[in-house]
């Protein structure tokens, strides 16, 4: 008998990964939570029946969201990490010296243990020093913060469950006050080629811009994620990453990536028209 996961992209269009092995079946307080092990990915995670990521392509999301705002400011000290139990974000950060202080917060605790025993590939750093988790709620935390971090990044799940108050008006602009003059924050930004996502990255890109002085989405292709066309938010009180990319200081640090680099990083913010129209549309935030 053959094993297959498939996720929904649409109601009309799924994707499926013919599997090995169903590891782990766990139902938390919060979600219910999966590995798989696949023929072709590797070990699989998914969260209320959403690809959350695989062995074979993690490190396109994770680099990405990471490396992007650490190029464009040298002097990141402190960051704080929404989500990212399954470990990848922090992997990337710990990778520099020059970074005193992470908090990461995450709401299900059963999803940092499940990853630090079933996927070490991403979960392996979540014991550097420098690191504290908070198993906490997200929104709550970022509330009582005031010019406390040079970088903020939203690694969040899609906005259903319990990631839905991370794309919420209230928690950009807790962002925005929790950070310094010099702060950045960077989210995962969905995609526009489904309908739905889109408007989902519409209302998000909508709120953060309302804030934020520089409002930018740049790219990536996640061949594992829905229609393999992925976006991220960069937001910054100062930098424009564009004109501000560091890749001399960046190129110093030694760092070997997978798919990141200087080119990567220029050229992710030249987005395809239709992307920029949909940005065009973006309607007034609410």
């Amino acid at each position: 008998m053959e094993l297959w996961f498939t996720e929904n992209h649409t109601d009309s269009i799924k994707f499926s990964i013919k599997i090995k092995r169903h590891l782990v079946s766990e139902q938390s307080e919060f979600q219910k939570i999966d590995i798989l092990d696949s023929y072709e990915l590797g070990r699989i995670l998914v969260l209320d029946g959403f690809l959350m990521l695989t062995e074979k392509d993690e490190y396109i999301y994770h680099e990405m969201i990471t490396h992007v705002p650490m190029a464009t400011n040298p002097d990141i000290k402190r960051v704080l990490v929404i989500g990212a139990g399954d470990g990848g974000t922090i992997r990337e950060l710990t990778r520099y010296g020059s970074i005193e202080h992470i908090d990461m917060v995450e709401i299900d605790r059963r999803v940092v243990e499940i990853c630090r025993e079933y996927l070490p590939q991403t979960a392996g750093k979540l014991d550097d020093p420098r690191l504290t988790i908070y198993y906490e709620d997200g929104l709550k935390f970022v509330r009582g913060r005031e010019n406390e971090y040079d970088l903020i990044i939203v690694d969040s799940t899609d906005p259903f469950g319990p990631g839905e108050g991370l794309f919420t008006k209230e928690f950009y602009g807790n962002c925005y006050k929790a950070l310094t003059s010099d702060g950045i924050l960077v989210n995962q930004h969905e995609s526009t080629f489904y309908d739905e996502y889109a408007e989902i990255m519409k209302r998000a890109h909508s709120r953060i811009k309302s804030f934020f002085p520089t409002a930018l989405v740049y790219s990536a292709h996640i061949p594992t994620y829905p229609s393999g066309h992925w976006l991220f938010g960069f937001a910054s009180k100062r930098f424009d990453p564009r004109r501000d990319q560091q890749a001399d200081w960046w190129l110093a640090q030694g760092i070997r990536t997978r798919y990141y680099n200087q080119y990567v990083h220029s050229g992710c913010f030249a987005l395809p028209n239709n992307v920029r129209d949909v940005l065009r549309e973006t309607p007034a935030a609410k």
